[in-house]
């Protein structure tokens, strides 16, 4: 396994300099367009009193170190299973993948998932779904954790970029309904990038 990691590590390192590279500008627009959500009564998951006082969300600045390129492994012949949410509603979800990457020297793996329902929707046939917590969650972040989109990658890497996680509509309104972090997507670290938790 730690051959393997070095191989992912290697994988990051060269990547790095070709492909795909960190972009500040990119998570500037993803806070934006996260922040425009939010203010809009159309799309904000807040509540009437939250967003008539609302400004803009609490983000971590970015941050190069929570930009990685991971090993992205397929599992095959997994079964659907009803994910836990916030509510009784236990939509279906199927293991997609793992991913294994490092930050800060350590060795880190999580697992995507796919939607079942919502693959079927034009636009999110590629589309998953990456929840997870780590050692913020509860303090500076959300004790729920937070998500990361993704879409199925064309090869055997993925990039996954921390700093735009957010925070389910949970974090803001009980009314919504929301997927639970599994525990196996529980970090041993410290991820100090995207959404803060709600102050309000």
């Amino acid at each position: 396994m730690r051959m393997f990691f070095a191989l992912v590590f290697l994988v990051q390192f060269s990547l790095g300099f070709g492909q795909e590279k960190f972009d500040v500008s990119a998570v500037a627009k993803f806070q934006k367009d996260l922040n425009t959500e939010y203010a809009d009564v159309k799309t904000s998951p807040l509540t009437t009193e939250d967003l008539a006082v609302f400004k803009t969300l609490d983000f971590y600045p970015a941050n190069e170190q929570f930009f990685v390129i991971a090993k992205f492994v397929r599992t095959k012949k997994e079964k659907p299973f009803a994910m836990k949410t916030s509510t009784d509603r236990k939509p279906l979800y199927v293991k997609y993948g793992e991913v294994l990457f490092m930050i800060d020297g350590k060795e880190l793996k999580l697992n995507v998932y796919k939607n079942i329902e919502l693959s079927k929707k034009p636009g999110y046939k590629d589309y998953l779904f990456l929840p997870f917590s780590d050692l913020t969650s509860g303090n500076e972040s959300y004790i729920g954790g937070k998500y990361i989109d993704l879409r199925i990658p064309k090869d055997d890497t993925i990039v996954i970029d921390f700093n735009t996680s957010y925070n389910p509509y949970c974090a803001y309104n009980h009314k919504y309904s929301c997927p639970k972090v599994p525990l196996e997507n529980d970090l041993n670290i410290e991820i100090k990038a995207g959404v803060k938790k709600n102050h309000d």
